[in-house]
């Protein structure tokens, strides 16, 4: 059994610009349905949700990165961060050998210009 960690930090203006110029396009690349339709429903703040799930599936991609035989194997969507019953996020992880992860526990913060995730995954 290993721990391993990821982290990410990214300017909230980045996501903000990437969705306002690609929109759907970039959107559907990146976020799942779901993820997508928790975001739209922060209204004025949605930027920064779409900003902090966009660094907790970076920090996830760190942390499970020792699994995955070649870096292209995943893609953005095969990381999904929803929040579960009490409001916490949770990561969903799609294409990975998923048992080989005992476990997975994410932070994600934002403020009026970043957001950051913490991810700490318990690898078999």
């Amino acid at each position: 059994m290993r721990i391993e960690c990821g982290t990410d930090i990214i300017e909230i203006s980045r996501i903000k610009d990437s969705i306002e110029e690609a929109g759907e396009r970039f959107l559907d690349r990146v976020y799942t349905k779901a993820e997508i339709e928790y975001c739209e429903s922060k209204k004025k703040q949605k930027y920064q949700h779409y900003a902090a799930r966009f660094a907790a599936k970076e920090a996830t991609f760190k942390a499970i990165s020792s699994l995955l035989e070649d870096k292209y194997s995943i893609c953005w969507k095969d990381i999904e961060v929803v929040n579960d019953s009490q409001g916490k996020p949770k990561v969903n992880i799609l294409g990975v050998d998923e048992t080989r992860i005992e476990s997975i526990s994410i932070s994600i913060s934002h403020c009026k210009e970043y957001a950051t995730a913490n991810v700490v995954a318990v690898i078999e």
